[in-house]
């Protein structure tokens, strides 16, 4: 499984636009190559370079198996129109959160994950909840990294 974005490439700079510098929207992200069988995709956004340990800047999950990526600009709602499901980044809050590092040039890991189920409302689910949920129902796994450093 194969997951890129049109804005940036493996290991490059995240464009301003998408950062707490710019515009603060999500991505667009686009995927292929997923296994069989999957019946839904989960995405974990997040910067394990961060002071006080990885910060988690999106957790959405439940993204239908016929969806092959993520818009620009991704609302902030607990649930989107096509089913799929949000959960609480380390912001506190619902949807994505753009990178903001403090000092220095951060790694921020996009990573998606091929699932054998749903899970359905978890209300204000975390990364580490959505994690538990996932194991073995695992079926394959993509990563996207992009850096920033703030001006």
């Amino acid at each position: 499984m194969i997951i890129e974005s049109s804005e940036f490439s493996e290991r490059e700079a995240i464009p301003l636009k998408y950062t707490c510098d710019g515009e603060d929207l999500s991505p667009p992200l686009s995927w292929r190559m997923a296994p069989e069988g999957v019946v839904s995709f989960a995405l974990i956004c997040d910067d394990p370079d961060a002071p006080v340990g990885t910060w988690v800047h999106w957790v959405i999950y439940d993204i239908p198996a016929s969806v092959s990526g993520l818009p620009e600009g991704v609302p902030g709602d607990p649930l989107l129109s096509d089913g799929s499901r949000q959960g609480i980044s380390d912001f506190r809050r619902f949807g994505y959160g753009g990178p903001c590092p403090p000092s220095g040039t951060h790694r921020y890991f996009f990573k998606l994950y091929a699932l054998d189920t749903t899970f359905g409302d978890h209300g204000r689910i975390t990364k580490k909840e959505l994690l538990s949920l996932m194991k073995g129902h695992i079926l394959g796994e993509a990563q996207l990294m992009g850096t920033y450093k703030r001006r």
